[in-house]
């Protein structure tokens, strides 16, 4: 495994991301609120967490939802995974979404995700054909079937 640096501004009274275990690919990061958000079922809110990040060129870090609260209530991260640049020196926010029936309380310092450092890859975009003589062709949606 390798390890990146990855500088972190933490606003007084935030928390700096953390694993949770030895193993975790992503870190926890917490909301960074004043008062309790209640998120009805279907509603969204972006969630502040009070960090600022440097993240080296060459790499992202991905914003991505927490399985327990996914599997247990419905809260996942709206764009998911979300991505910060590494050019991008704001705060950190989070866009969470209750795709449960029940509504959720979020309070200040709940996990409410996790980030992760990706290796970024660019493209270089060349216009041309494309050959579409392929064994799926043009076929998309659900187009091999779902067995």
């Amino acid at each position: 495994m390798s390890v990146e640096k990855l500088v972190i501004s933490v606003e007084e009274g935030a928390v700096a991301p953390s694993y949770a275990t030895s193993g975790s690919a992503g870190a926890d990061i917490r909301a960074f609120i004043d008062k309790p958000i209640y998120l009805f079922g279907g509603a969204q809110a972006i969630v502040t967490t009070g960090l600022r990040m440097r993240v080296p060129e060459g790499y992202e870090v991905q914003i991505r939802p927490r399985s327990g609260l996914a599997a247990r209530h419905g809260i996942t991260v709206l764009n998911s995974p979300g991505t910060i640049d590494s050019d991008f020196r704001g705060e950190v926010r989070v866009i969470l979404v209750n795709h449960g029936n029940e509504g959720f309380v979020i309070r200040p310092g709940d996990k409410i995700a996790q980030m992760v450092l990706a290796p970024v890859t660019r493209a270089e975009f060349e216009v041309g054909d494309v050959d579409v003589d392929t064994e799926r062709g043009t076929g998309g949606f659900g187009s091999t079937g779902i067995q």
